[in-house]
């Protein structure tokens, strides 16, 4: 199975141009990234969860971490090039969006997406899955951060205090 294959990739794309929920893209491609390459942080699935999230932050109005974040997207890709997690999307496309992109937030343009240009096989999959997303209103996708349960996150936090204080790693 060719890597942009998996469900989790599938789902990223799905997410991306279906519904726009960059913020669930950027979950679901961390995780990817965890399983396969944690730590490598320059693996193009780490510019792919930045590109969500620099269009996360330009949704909310953030142009200054917008464009920060969109910019190390585009140097991931470019250190990339010809890497395997570009075969199935327009490589030439994607970076040509990107700084149109980055040219609309520095002009303070209102908040617009792209699509990503998927190969014929990943198109499928990706429009098999968009069939199955929920419908957000912008409301929604725009606060999604907020709205999500992080108790998990909050006592991993205080846990990892805990340990500083105790002099553990």
């Amino acid at each position: 199975m060719h890597p942009q294959h998996h469900t989790l990739f599938i789902d990223y794309c799905a997410y991306f141009n279906g519904n726009q929920d960059f913020f669930e893209c950027h979950e679901v491609l961390e995780e990817y990234w965890k399983a396969i390459a944690q730590g490598e942080k320059q693996h193009p699935l780490v510019g792919y969860v930045q590109l969500a999230t620099g269009l996360y932050h330009w949704r909310r109005g953030n142009t200054i971490g917008a464009l920060r974040i969109l910019e190390k997207a585009q140097h991931n890709f470019r250190i990339n090039k010809g890497h395997l997690f570009f075969q199935e999307i327009h490589y030439d496309q994607l970076l040509e969006q990107l700084t149109h992109t980055q040219t609309a937030i520095q002009e303070n343009q209102p908040f617009q997406s792209f699509q990503l240009v998927l190969s014929p096989r990943l198109s499928t999959l990706v429009s098999n899955r968009i069939q199955t997303l929920p419908s957000h209103d912008t409301d929604y996708l725009l606060h999604k951060h907020m709205l999500r349960d992080r108790s998990h996150i909050l006592a991993e936090r205080q846990e990892s205090k805990e340990r500083k204080r105790l002099g553990q790693k």
